[in-house]
């Protein structure tokens, strides 16, 4: 890829966070992630060229110093700090301007610097010799949020204990405006390494996807998050898409028959890439993280099933690093405020401390030798508030899994390979969206996380009648591990 040949009509938008908007190149496989400003004050707030660099350097430093060593090499892709021509970035704002969701337009893409993080393309596999029958790939995006409750003798509501942040911020975002539907999605449900949990939570995603579900075909999103649609038309249209990948061509099902097929074996799919693994090792959960007392799973399913996930798969690594996080954010507030106080007093320490970086390996060092007990000492604090960033960029992590079909002749390494009932598919698995968490952030999170648990006592209901009203999928085998799900119009 040329960067002084730079053209905005190779480049489509394809999606934006809070602080980046992306754009992808079908072409080179590659992905531009761009910086943004709030239009409030975008004149006066914009980085210089240097500074902006070294933010998205530190990026590329943080993933590949920190991230990689503690969620594994395979999964992570570090990507480079690259400068763009100025003329194609401000060329490229005015391109996607239109596709932009309005949601997100209270903010504008910095034109002024030029400078922007390269990645590989995630939603295509790197080598695709396999497909013989040249069906674009598959990529499906989860954003999985954190999936255990706390057990830090620091938490002083008692519901944090038995239901997960997920689920009381949804009630939140409902209240403020943020969602028009509550999503029924329970992370502790993903990641309790029981297939039927599993399958029920990528169901409820499918259902409700709000920001934390997408698929991608070829690179073009074909399912995500759309406020005012009707959920079942949209199901319709995901299964005719799926349909080539899932059923054969000579398949005599009617529509609706193979829409509940397909989308039953996508799930299947998507269960088998998140719990792949090349270690036979289990890693158990402990009883008292696993269980959410909003998830409208039976309690009996809860209290009679083997918690567990297969060591080193991806979300094995996603868990460990998010339980980092063992004092909560009541626990850690009084070490921020520890940390505060010592750099009124030695300011010249902020440095050496690494409180904004740089993101080396002495670094990951702090945060795995940070002692388990609190001496008192300003490096036991500031270890501590390093895992609780490092924690909460895992509860905010991206899993992308992309798929590829495989006729019956193609030779595959089975570890790359996933086999649900009939089709043959090639897979990678990826986590990205790995930026360190602003040290400034913590109060926030701090008064946040009261005003979620406060308003989620004052206005959950006691038969959570907000929620049974919103099932497209019923029907459920409480029995059976590998149940079929069973998709009804209502």
């Amino acid at each position: 890829m040329e960067l002084d040949k730079m053209d905005e009509n190779d480049w489509k938008y394809h999606g934006e966070g809070n602080k980046s908007l992306v754009v992808s190149n079908v072409q080179h496989a590659r992905v531009l992630r761009l910086l943004k400003y709030s239009t409030e004050d975008a004149e006066n707030s914009h980085k210089t060229t240097e500074q902006a660099f070294r933010h998205i350097q530190n990026i590329v430093d943080y993933s590949q110093n920190v991230m990689k060593p503690l969620l594994g090499e395979k999964f992570i892709h570090n990507g480079e700090a690259v400068k763009l021509p100025l003329d194609f970035v401000r060329q490229l704002s005015l391109k996607v301007q239109q596709e932009r969701p309005e949601s997100r337009c209270d903010k504008v893409m910095d034109t002024f610097s030029g400078c922007a993080l390269c990645l590989p393309n995630l939603t295509q596999l790197s080598s695709c010799c396999c497909c013989r029958e040249h069906r674009p790939p598959l990529c499906i995006e989860i954003k999985p949020k954190c999936g255990f409750l706390p057990s830090s003798r620091h938490v002083t509501k008692e519901i944090k204990n038995q239901v997960c942040r997920f689920c009381m911020h949804q009630h939140f975002k409902l209240a403020h405006g943020k969602w028009k539907r509550l999503s029924r999605y329970c992370p502790l449900d993903l990641f309790s390494g029981n297939k039927q949990r599993m399958s029920l939570a990528i169901k409820h995603l499918i259902e409700e996807p709000q920001n934390n579900f997408k698929i991608f075909k070829g690179g073009e999103c074909i399912y995500s998050c759309k406020d005012d649609a009707d959920v079942l038309q949209d199901l319709d249209e995901l299964a005719q898409h799926l349909r080539p990948y899932f059923l054969p061509s000579g398949s005599l099902m009617n529509g609706h028959q193979s829409s509940k097929v397909v989308l039953n074996e996508l799930i299947q799919v998507i269960v088998s890439a998140l719990l792949s693994s090349w270690d036979p090792r289990k890693t158990h959960l402990s009883e008292g993280r696993v269980r959410c007392e909003a998830s409208l799973l039976h309690r009996d399913l809860l209290r009679n099933t083997n918690h567990c996930l297969p060591k080193d798969c991806v979300l094995d690594k996603i868990l460990g690093t998010q339980m980092l996080d063992n004092l909560d954010i009541e626990g850690l507030n009084p070490l921020f405020k520890r940390v505060e106080q010592h750099l009124q007093d030695f300011p010249k320490e902020r440095s050496s401390l690494q409180i904004d970086g740089p993101y080396t390996h002495s670094f990951l060092e702090k945060i795995q030798k940070c002692p388990t007990e609190d001496d008192g000492s300003i490096e036991y604090a500031v270890g501590k508030v390093h895992q609780y960033r490092v924690a909460m960029t895992a509860k905010d992590c991206s899993i992308m899994i992309t798929i590829a079909t495989c006729g019956e002749e193609d030779g595959l390494d089975q570890s790359l390979e996933i086999q649900p009932s009939k089709p043959r598919f090639t897979y990678s698995v990826s986590i990205l969206d790995l930026d360190p968490k602003p040290y400034e952030s913590i109060p926030h999170q701090s008064r946040l996380d009261s005003k979620i648990v406060n308003h989620y006592l004052r206005s959950t209901l006691p038969n959570n009648q907000e929620l049974t009203n919103q099932s497209v999928f019923l029907g459920w085998d409480r029995e059976g591990e590998d149940c079929t799900l069973v998709f009804h119009p209502v």
